[in-house]
């Protein structure tokens, strides 16, 4: 880096006072107020007797110096419980979702689901009815919801605005757990436990499309939407490729050492998925081209969901332990685990308010030493940058 002028260099030239005040101003501009306008050009006439050379060399210094600053001011921000929302109900609980054109948190509750407007950060909507629900899926473009219902072996349609239950699709397949939406082929993938295996439903005409075989009991699913579904297989230890065109299974991927594979998440970008493993406590990351495991960060127990976020280049995985697990991304293949946020017993699923950076965790109180829900005390619990 050198000192210019309209681009060009000044070494060596013949500076006025006008033109001298203006590279001062520009100096100061990098250096900030404290840049030394005595022993600058009020005193010399051309650049060269300043010393280019030494300009350059404190220039790239305090650069350098303002972006490791930066970078420990980033570093030191710490999430932080912010607050608790009180829902009713005392059923089991699943996943969480943000409808993000909304601005809607939908969060599973035994045979229902809670809606929260994420504006107030208060419940605006129940919708009941259902048997034993686990995720939802968004179709922004036709502006339904769809849900999991593993009891009823169905998905059951919502309206996203009214909330009202369109339609209740039914399926042979049985016990229908995580659900996702591929934006790429406009189609919604449902992926059935005891069936192993996953139905493709049409948004539109609300029909079963295909039953895809998995071979193996399928957790949680996402995305590239490019064309390809990544989805885990809980018990055999590995991920499964979907082509959502085709809709077949175009690879598999062993995952070892992760052992019991639940929540996934993707960074398109540099085409990395990550995959929490229960069995293992680990968080692996997988090169999405080759499949192969590039490293492996240790977690906490219990893991359910993983979420990345672009902006921030973190991963956060959220464990059944009372812990998150926050993992800054260096690079496409370095990883650092930042900070063991404290949350809840068995908060272990989450969202991710990508405009706040809010975290949302929901779980009720439990009674000591038990897994006996205490009456009255399901909650989202949420938290925030320092």
């Amino acid at each position: 880096m050198s000192i210019v002028e309209k681009g060009k260099s000044l070494k060596g030239q013949k500076l006025s006072p006008e033109r001298s005040s203006i590279v001062v101003m520009q100096a100061k501009a990098i250096w900030g107020r404290t840049f030394p306008d005595t022993i600058v050009f009020s005193r010399i006439s051309t650049v060269s007797e300043f010393s280019l050379h030494r300009m350059n060399k404190l220039l790239r210094l305090s650069i350098g110096l303002g972006l490791f600053l930066w970078s420990q001011h980033s570093s030191a921000q710490q999430y932080v419980f912010d607050k608790k929302i009180a829902l009713p109900g005392d059923g089991s609980y699943d996943y969480m979702a943000i409808d993000e054109v909304n601005n809607h948190l939908f969060v599973s509750h035994g045979t229902s689901f809670n809606v929260v407007d994420l504006t107030t950060e208060q419940p605006i909507a129940t919708i009941e009815g259902m048997k034993g629900v686990h995720g939802i899926a968004f179709a922004n473009e036709v502006n339904k919801g769809f849900i999991s219902d593993g009891k009823a072996n169905a998905v059951v349609v919502i309206d996203l605005t009214s909330f009202k239950i369109l339609k209740t699709i039914s399926l042979s397949a049985t016990d229908e757990d995580g659900i996702i939406y591929d934006p790429f082929s406009k189609k919604v993938f449902v992926f059935n436990g005891d069936s192993k295996s996953t139905c493709v439903i049409d948004p539109e005409t609300l029909q079963l499309l295909k039953t895809i075989d998995l071979g193996g009991g399928p957790e949680f699913a996402v995305s590239d939407g490019k064309g390809l579904v990544y989805n885990n297989i809980e018990d055999l230890n590995t991920i499964k490729v979907i082509d959502t065109k085709s809709m077949t299974v175009k690879a598999t991927h062993p995952l070892s050492p992760c052992g019991g594979p639940t929540g996934i998440a993707m960074d398109v970008v540099r085409n990395r998925i990550f995959t929490g493993c229960r069995t293992n406590k680990g968080l692996s990351v997988l090169d999405a081209a080759t499949g192969k495991v590039i490293t492996t960060l240790p977690i906490g127990a219990g893991v359910d969901a993983v979420i990345y976020d672009e902006a921030q280049q973190t991963i956060f995985v959220s464990n059944g332990d009372a812990t998150t697990t926050i993992i800054h991304q260096e690079s496409a293949d370095s990883y650092k685990v930042v900070q063991t946020l404290t949350t809840q017993p068995r908060a272990k699923t989450m969202a991710l308010d990508k405009k706040t950076k809010k975290i949302y965790l929901s779980a009720p109180q439990f009674e000591p030493g038990t897994r006996k829900i205490v009456p009255g005390t399901f909650a989202v619990y949420v938290y925030k940058l320092s």
